[in-house]
């Protein structure tokens, strides 16, 4: 027999969904090395590779065959050979720009172990896919709303959520479409660095984001009476700040967010809220010259910051705290806690806060390799992330699980899993 490679589901999958890898018609434990490569839209390159023994019956399960050392992981790993993709380019991160196209995943076999790899013996290629057949993508310009709706397939209404990321500014769509495809409708919403919005982030104006809510809630597809809201980074401060200001807000899940204002002063009518104050001597820099953030914001519970601090307890809404415990960027577990203690103190509802230990900062949809350290655009070099690449694939594949579910039961009354039938 050639060997060949099996792949399940055979051709497309999405890219939030596992795919089963397998290798048949190779010789009695065969030593093989498996590789896979995937270019983003730059036309960067990303590669993992593994090493591999086949069974005594020459086939080889990545789900039952363990990862043997030497490759980019070691042991039982089924979706490694995803996860595990590195940039050759320093410093570079796996973003989806264009959610219509899927990636183009390269798998290849090789014999042996050696290095460079021997003798090409099967090679399969198989897209990653954004979009669910069915999911319409709903550009929208309305008044001074920048942003991309996504409708599950279906008559609706829908439960609808607003979805922020943070200091990279443009219109991130990818998380929003992924969750659409479970039967969310969701708003991917830029706030600036794109079109005609602001180029830089010195003033954020709450209104504008009440427009985008307001869209939302006389949408005839979105099911009310409200909505939820989604943010990571400072996407998180913003949407704690949407909840403690606006109406219609049902339930707010944050990723790694702030309860204190940061980066930008922000404005709601004659309220004023300063961004956390900073100190850069507090930021340390490795030999590498890569910058650790950690410690350069002040604590939002002294002094002059203590105005920065959000009054979340103000907000009617449900809150979910997704918290990476090796998060580099900022104290995200001290801003959850603290968030908690403060609803709390004013008789509000306790948080859910969901910890993972040896999760970094960037927790993405399944299945997104975990970037350690790339470019800030607001510090203008290169910084650690945080967290260790199992780890964090394993808190990203479980925080994803958590969203949903959160979202179904203050969404829609429903316990997650119902929704995604519709």
């Amino acid at each position: 027999m050639t060997p060949s490679i099996r792949l399940s589901p055979a051709t497309r999958s999405l890219f939030d969904e596992p795919l089963a890898i397998a290798v048949q018609g190779l010789g009695p434990r065969q030593q093989v090395t498996l590789r896979t490569s995937l270019r983003d839209e730059t036309g960067e390159l990303f590669q993992a590779s593994a090493r591999y023994q086949a069974g005594d019956d020459g086939e080889l399960d990545l789900a039952r065959c363990p990862a043997l050392p030497g490759g980019s992981f070691s042991g039982l790993e089924p979706m490694g050979l995803l996860w595990a993709l590195q940039p050759q380019k320093p410093f570079w991160r796996l973003v989806k720009r264009d959610v219509q196209n899927p990636f183009l995943l390269r798998l290849e076999v090789f014999e042996g172990h050696g290095e460079p790899p021997g003798r090409l013996l099967a090679q399969a290629q198989h897209e990653r896919a954004f979009l669910r057949d069915g999911v319409r993508r709903v550009p929208v310009r309305e008044g001074r709303i920048r942003a991309t709706l996504f409708l599950p397939p279906g008559n609706g209404p829908f439960p609808g959520i607003i979805d922020l990321y943070g200091t990279g500014g443009g219109l991130p769509e990818y998380r929003a479409c992924l969750l659409a495809n479970h039967g969310f409708a969701v708003l991917a919403l830029a706030y600036y660095s794109y079109e005609d919005l602001p180029k830089d982030m010195k003033e954020l104006h709450l209104e504008y984001f009440e427009e985008a809510v307001n869209y939302m809630l006389q949408h005839t597809q979105i099911k009310g009476p409200g909505i939820g809201l989604l943010g990571i980074s400072k996407g998180g401060d913003l949407c704690t700040s949407m909840a403690s200001f606006l109406k219609g807000i049902t339930a707010t899940a944050l990723i790694n967010g702030s309860v204190a204002n940061v980066g930008a002063v922000l404005r709601y009518k004659d309220i004023i809220i300063p961004p956390l104050g900073f100190n850069l001597k507090r930021i340390k820099v490795t030999k590498s010259g890569i910058a650790d953030l950690f410690d350069a914001l002040n604590n939002p519970l002294e002094g002059p910051d203590q105005q920065s601090f959000i009054p979340l307890e103000k907000a009617e809404c449900h809150f979910l705290f997704i918290v990476g415990q090796d998060d580099r960027n900022w104290k995200s577990e001290f801003f959850a806690v603290e968030g908690s203690k403060r609803l709390q103190a004013h008789g509000k509802e306790k948080p859910e806060i969901v910890c993972y230990p040896g999760a970094g900062h960037y927790i993405e949809p399944p299945f997104f390799p975990m970037c350690a350290a790339s470019m800030h655009l607001l510090v203008g070099k290169p910084v650690v992330w945080g967290g260790e690449p199992k780890a964090h694939c394993e808190a990203q594949i479980d925080a994803w699980q958590q969203i949903q579910a959160f979202f179904s039961k203050h969404l829609t009354g429903q316990p997650s899993g119902t929704s995604s039938k519709l």
